[in-house]
């Protein structure tokens, strides 16, 4: 298994990426890659052309594919107060009863904060058609503030994704809308229910706002959490070595990960990757759906 490179964490079209599913696999291929998960946000319409792509562009059993998907999850955080945090749940029923209907909530929800904030910068005189940023998303697609972000960007508003959110879209902009995520535990407990793991993503990345701390990510372990994202673009090597003791201390099941969203952000596929013996510990766990490839 020495050489073996796997990326637990990437977005294509039908959420905030820019590869579709088929090319997200071509491009993992391309990269030299031997595995991907594909975890768009709250959703799982990928996976069936996903799947398609690995067994047309992938010789038999050189590429393995993991079903997954990122949750949009709400928990205490260092002060108390509940924020947002990220769940990657792979391996599950995707046909899970209770999962479709918090998904398609949650899908709604963010296609109406999306127009929302669309409208708005609109009346306010930005070159945002808030109906034809909409009629441009898949029809499971999510939607999220990169579609928004990227529009400015062909607007020539902004040059970037990442100037789009520092300046409007961000936690802190003017544009920014809240909304009600899943709580936390019962994302986890939805997630094992539909036989599938949990993995707390990009836990202390203080870049991205506010974080858990390790009493709340051990309280989370309690609860049937299965690991947490240790190798990811937004750690430092100080946070880093935290993450592994945590994890070591609570029989966390280490991963890293790219979270690649293609052009969108400056990050390549497989930058971070987990080692082959996580994946198998996860796959140990999960009777919802199966590794394909």
């Amino acid at each position: 298994m020495v050489g073996v490179r796997i990326d637990m964490h990437t977005h294509s079209t039908e959420s905030d990426g820019t590869d579709t599913p088929a090319e997200l696999v071509a491009t993992a291929l391309a990269a030299g890659l031997d595995a991907i998960a594909i975890t768009d946000h709250d959703t799982t319409a990928g996976w069936a052309a996903a799947e398609r792509a690995v067994r047309d562009l992938a010789e038999p059993g050189r590429f393995r594919l993991v079903p997954g998907a990122e949750l949009s999850c709400s928990c205490p955080g260092e002060d108390g107060r509940n924020i947002t945090v990220h769940l990657l749940a792979y391996l599950f029923d995707p046909n899970s009863a209770a999962l479709v209907r918090e998904q398609s909530r949650l899908r709604a929800e963010r296609r109406e904060r999306l127009y929302q904030m669309a409208q708005h910068m609109a009346a306010d005189g930005f070159p945002v058609d808030p109906d034809g940023l909409m009629a441009g998303l898949p029809p499971d697609s999510p939607g999220g503030r990169p579609h928004l972000a990227r529009a400015l960007v062909n607007a020539g508003t902004v040059a970037s994704v990442d100037e789009a959110f520092a300046k409007y879209l961000g936690g802190r902009g003017s544009y920014y809308l809240p909304r009600t995520d899943t709580p936390v535990h019962r994302a986890i407990e939805m997630i094992a229910e539909a036989g599938g793991a949990t993995v707390l993503a990009h836990p202390f990345a203080t870049a991205r706002g506010p974080i858990v701390t390790a009493d709340v990510v051990a309280e989370l372990a309690g609860r049937g959490l299965a690991g947490i994202e240790i190798d990811h673009p937004d750690h430092d090597a100080e946070t880093r070595t935290r993450l592994r003791g945590l994890a070591a201390e609570l029989d966390l099941i280490p991963t890293g990960s790219s979270d690649y969203h293609g052009t969108n952000k400056t990050i390549r596929i497989g930058q971070e990757t987990t080692p082959p013996d996580s994946l198998d510990r996860l796959e140990e766990r999960c009777s919802g759906s199966k590794v394909i490839g």
